[in-house]
């Protein structure tokens, strides 16, 4: 992927960009995700708050790929000149797919880069961009994802983007975990994260995350979230692509590994904290998991 960086772009915009890829490399212990930052020129940019970055390289010597994100944000009418659009359409040859964030939108249209296409953009902008844009299906959306094509209208809808492309690539489970990854420090203790549409489902992520070291039998768990067990495997391979077995497993084997990486405590501890009766079954399930095994990871911090 790669990370187009213009004068005055949002550090948040940019943070929720490229954290949750970090985060997917992070949870699958191997590189889903590769990321180059690019400026038009080459030069280095600066953020709306004075944050300054080095690109990689400059767009035109950028090695291309699966998707190009667009990230202005401030002064972006300004930018729209003749060399920056004709960089774009020279893009839109080398990059499988072009996402506009925030005010990105109005870049790929000024080049004539979603004509005839649904697009959204920054809440603030929607009504100009209406305007300005009669050839586009303008809409007021988090985001849009029309094939080649990504607008997302800011900063915040942004991670959302994020969530869900990581969910369409590798499964919602993974879009699960990275949602535990990096919002548990900041969510209400217990609190499941927004990647299960549905309060029962919700409600049953929350009981797995309670009952670590001591699992509970799927139809409990099921009755505590007000559905039969058959309704809620229904519910979780519709919301989250796995089985509540699968997920299970997967909470139970998240916090073993950060058990691993945080704490000096032994194998069999962690084990039967996290609900495996021996070691050898809970290292059995890890390797599985994660293609290595709890020493392993150990040796590798």
């Amino acid at each position: 992927m790669g990370i187009l960086l213009f004068e005055q772009f949002s550090n948040f915009c940019l943070a929720n960009t490229v954290e949750p890829l970090r985060a997917a490399n992070d949870v699958a212990r191997r590189r889903l995700y590769d990321w180059h930052f690019l400026t038009l020129d080459g030069n280095p940019v600066a953020s709306s708050s004075g944050l300054s970055v080095a690109p990689d390289t400059a767009l035109r010597n950028g090695p291309g790929g699966d998707l190009l994100f667009l990230l202005p944000s401030y002064g972006f009418r300004a930018l729209a000149n003749p060399a920056c659009l004709a960089a774009l359409r020279a893009a839109a040859r080398r990059y499988s797919t072009l996402a506009g964030l925030d005010t990105g939108s109005w870049l790929l249209a000024t080049a004539g880069l979603l004509n005839g296409r649904p697009a959204t953009i920054h809440y603030e902008e929607l009504e100009g961009f209406s305007e300005q844009f009669p050839e586009i299906d303008v809409r007021r959306e988090r985001f849009i994802i029309d094939d080649d094509r990504i607008t997302c209208s800011g900063a915040m809808a942004t991670y959302d983007l994020m969530s869900e492309l990581i969910g369409r690539h590798h499964g919602e489970a993974l879009r699960l975990e990275v949602g535990w990854l990096l919002m548990q420090g900041r969510s209400p203790a217990g609190e499941a994260p927004v990647a299960a549409r549905s309060t029962a489902v919700r409600r049953a992520l929350r009981v797995m995350q309670e009952c670590v070291e001591v699992p509970l039998p799927l139809g409990i768990i099921a009755r505590r979230a007000g559905l039969t067990q058959r309704a809620l495997e229904q519910r979780f391979k519709n919301e989250l692509g796995a089985s509540p077995r699968t997920v299970y497993r997967r909470i139970r084997l998240l916090a073993a590994r950060k058990m691993v990486d945080e704490t000096q405590l032994p194998v069999g501890e962690i084990a039967l904290r996290c609900g495996y009766e021996n070691p050898s079954a809970m290292t059995r399930a890890f390797v599985a998991e994660f293609g290595m095994t709890p020493r392993d990871v150990r040796n590798a911090l």
